[in-house]
């Protein structure tokens, strides 16, 4: 199976996959058709916002899954927010962002288009900003994103204790990264609103960091102030699409820490956020993870257990 990553590219053929599915450990998954349906209206409102900006496709997606995502997000007050926050996003597509969506956007298409329906990970490799430099640092040793075999979600896993990050600040400046990893967010999440039609489930990107081998002292301050620049920007961007956040291997003494205080995490933050010693420990590739085999195997049933089990 091929997959798309965040970092490391790639993804099995979108054709493939069949409509309808029952999530993990029990009921089954809302309908898309059914949500689009009863939020036909919302979704129609916030589109021809959307329109009245651009008419480029890459700036304002045709995509009904994209407006369902702001329909559904629960953190806007009310629809004058709502829309506003739409506004907000398309105006920096159309700007800031365009060269980011626009190179996502067409990179995509190559991709998907490619012969036999297969995915051709070759163009969003070659589109990514920067990604000469940055894919020197970045290999699927330190990150990948693969998906759930029933659930579809994607399922990004990082390891940033793996990361030589003074070495590749070195090559690249904090804008050129948060660029890159918008980049990434935009692929991503393009790639899940074509899944959430084709399996009639809204597909949410997993989050999965493995802090094993993560110092506590040291590391690339630009590195983490362009992680936290994109993070935050990705928020406000794609509402509705990040699922459960896994921390796992923490060290013990920062392990210590982040249960002092988690209690203090608004609850919202807490119902999406797990910590778990043991996945991903013997995994030295995290193409392990993705390809076939014993590996992958262990990995998806520790999901069941970690992201949809109770």
């Amino acid at each position: 199976m091929k997959l798309l990553a965040q970092c490391y590219f790639g993804i099995a053929s979108l054709s493939s996959f069949a409509a309808g599915f029952s999530a993990p450990g029990g009921g089954a998954a809302t309908s898309v058709q059914a949500l689009l349906s009863a939020n036909q209206d919302k979704i129609a409102s916030l589109k021809t916002v959307a329109q009245s900006i651009s008419s480029d496709a890459a700036v304002t997606p045709t995509n009904d899954v994209f407006y369902l995502r702001y329909a559904l997000e629960s953190s806007y007050a009310d629809d004058d927010e709502r829309t506003e926050a739409l506004k907000s996003n398309i105006q920096w597509r159309l700007t800031d962002g365009k060269d980011i969506v626009t190179n996502a956007h067409q990179a995509l298409q190559a991709a998907i288009t490619a012969e036999n329906s297969e995915w051709d990970n070759q163009p969003v490799q070659q589109a990514a900003p920067h990604g000469d430099r940055i894919f020197k640092y970045l290999t699927s040793v330190q990150c990948i994103t693969t998906s759930h075999p029933t659930s579809s979600d994607l399922i990004y896993c990082v390891r940033a204790g793996k990361i030589d990050d003074k070495a590749l600040m070195s090559s690249v400046s904090v804008d050129e990264m948060v660029d890159f990893f918008l980049y990434v967010k935009e692929v991503n999440a393009a790639v899940a609103d074509i899944r959430s039609l084709q399996t009639d489930s809204l597909i949410k990107i997993v989050t999965c960091n493995d802090m094993m081998g993560l110092k506590l002292v040291g590391g690339s301050s630009d590195f983490r102030s362009a992680l936290s620049v994109s993070s935050k920007k990705a928020t406000e961007l794609y509402p509705s699409l990040s699922g459960r956040t896994l921390l796992l291997n923490l060290p013990k003494l920062l392990s210590g820490i982040v249960k002092l205080f988690t209690p203090l995490f608004p609850k919202v933050v807490m119902e999406r956020i797990r910590f778990e010693r043991g996945p991903l420990k013997d995994v030295e590739d995290l193409v392990q993870i993705a390809k076939s085999g014993a590996a992958r195997d262990e990995f998806i049933k520790q999901m069941d257990e970690l992201v949809y089990g109770d």
